[in-house]
């Protein structure tokens, strides 16, 4: 049986506590400097190694389009303001639409509510010192009903603030299709599962 160097066993050691090291952050720089460096025996092949590296320095120095904070300070402000300046302009609509509406309901739902306060209080009498019923239930189910549509006006608002801040923090994700590093269209594949029973 052969016996392997005392050396070979130490830089193999080395070799393999370095390497967790490696796939953190500098293994970037590390790829980069490799890639770069290594003799490259096509165009091709130099054409990818500068896209790669045009790619890695853009995304070391980026910087988004849209600022979260100004959105959610805009939405704040005009619910559905901080949609435009996502430039997701159907959404403001529906913000406000909606919105405008649960409003109008509140309002009516209040008015309805004082009014049947106002005949509640006015029947209760030394005869009926509970007063009529029929305008307390009435009265208690209007208030119930206007407080639900100030919980619905409360969530519109926050998920408006919501909204905004992921559409800004997400403007200059790419969802178009799956480009490769050369930038031609990237293969997909797929797969089937096919179960007999």
């Amino acid at each position: 049986m052969r016996r392997v160097p005392h050396w070979s066993f130490v830089v193999g050691s080395l070799f393999l506590v370095s390497l967790p090291c490696l796939s953190q952050s500098d293994s970037v720089h590390t790829a980069l400097d490799t890639t770069i460096t290594a003799p490259l025996p096509s165009s091709d092949s130099l054409r990818l190694a500068a896209t790669t590296q045009l790619a890695l320095s853009d995304t070391l120095h980026y910087r988004p389009a849209k600022k979260p904070w100004v959105a959610v300070g805009l939405s704040a402000a005009v619910p559905g303001l901080g949609q435009i300046y996502n430039e997701n302009y159907w959404k403001t609509p529906i913000i406000i639409g909606l919105g405008g509406y649960w409003i109008s309901e509140w309002i009516k739902l209040n008015n309805n509510y004082k009014d049947f306060r106002d005949q509640y209080t006015g029947s209760i009498a030394p005869m009926t010192p509970n007063g009529n019923d029929t305008y307390r239930n009435l009265r208690d189910f209007y208030r119930d009903e206007r407080d639900k549509f100030a919980w619905y006006l409360g969530a519109l608002y926050f998920l408006n603030l919501v909204d905004a801040y992921v559409g800004a923090s997400l403007f200059d994700f790419d969802v178009g299709s799956d480009l490769g590093l050369d930038g031609r269209m990237a293969r997909k594949a797929t797969a089937t599962i096919r179960l007999r029973l």
